[in-house]
């Protein structure tokens, strides 16, 4: 419910402003309004904040604050608001601390008790999940993989068998090699869908299973250009009785070399699958 009674912006005050991540026109009412009448923009980059400020016409004084100086910079901000300034929290695109800075600074404020507004705006990783048309009702955002591939497949193990829907940020350098790994660790056919330039001239949003999106992504280099991000069904428990290819294949080379028991306890380990099943698969084959 509207409440036009409400001054736009209080004094002693942080507000944590989302700003659009391509499309101008996502940018709200209430955000332009709060950017207009601070005292001061905390940005992650004035020079990318300025554009934006430019074209709504909105001039304002700005305060760099990045990855590389939140820390140092938070408590010349938290006295500024301990004086009675507002200021606004902007990262470059979508709502700042996903994924950006800005979590120090809210941290800082909260213990010493400044109030902290925070107003709803874009945001890759839910916009990403909105129209992936992959269960949202429990999801887990794990921002970007580790740059080197030992990282990452540690990382992807960990989180193989996780039931959620998983959401990850990618950069068009390395997109290729974390889809590789994906398909290494996890196997082919887990679905992921790949949501690009999301609200931009170029959008495209493509889902199918990560082999094969792998081989689609590799057929045209602007399949792989722009803000990526990565949208991964959750694992989810195989059937007893459907057991994977590749563990059948298994069974049937050590079978030839070792007891049935021992072939199915092994092939079970090797592909993460019930012996008993394994060991059920292969009398059935005998009996037929």
């Amino acid at each position: 419910m509207n409440q036009p009674n409400r001054a736009v912006v209080t004094t002693s005050t942080l507000y944590v402003v989302p700003t659009p991540i391509g499309n101008l026109g996502d940018i709200t009412q209430r955000a332009l309004e709060v950017l207009e009448h601070v005292d001061l923009i905390a940005a992650e980059d004035t020079r990318h904040t300025g554009l934006l400020l430019q074209h709504f016409a909105i001039n304002a004084r700005m305060f760099a604050l990045h990855d590389h100086n939140e820390q140092q910079k938070a408590d010349q901000l938290i006295t500024k608001l301990q004086q009675g300034q507002s200021i606004a929290l902007v990262s470059d695109a979508g709502t700042p601390l996903i994924n950006d800075p800005g979590y120090h600074v809210v941290r800082r404020c909260r213990e010493a008790g400044i109030h902290v507004v925070p107003l709803p705006g874009p945001c890759a990783a839910i916009t990403a999940l909105s129209a992936a048309g992959l269960p949202s009702d429990r999801f887990c955002y794990e921002g970007f993989l580790p740059a080197k591939s030992k990282g990452r497949k540690d990382t992807l193990r960990a989180l193989e068998q996780e039931p959620r829907t998983l959401i990850f940020y990618e950069s068009t350098h390395r997109l290729i090699d974390s889809l590789e790994d994906m398909v290494d660790v996890w196997g082919a056919e887990r679905y992921v869908v790949l949501a690009r330039e999301l609200t931009k001239t170029w959008e495209s949003i493509q889902g199918m299973p990560v082999g094969e999106l792998l081989a689609w992504v590799k057929e045209d280099e602007t399949r792989r250009r722009g803000e990526m991000v990565l949208i991964v069904e959750g694992y989810k428990k195989p059937d007893d009785d459907v057991l994977p290819p590749e563990s059948l294949r298994t069974l049937a080379l050590l079978q030839q070399e070792l007891p049935l028991k021992k072939a199915a306890a092994l092939a079970a380990e090797i592909h993460g699958v019930k012996k008993n099943a394994l060991y059920r698969h292969a009398l059935g084959q005998h009996e037929e």
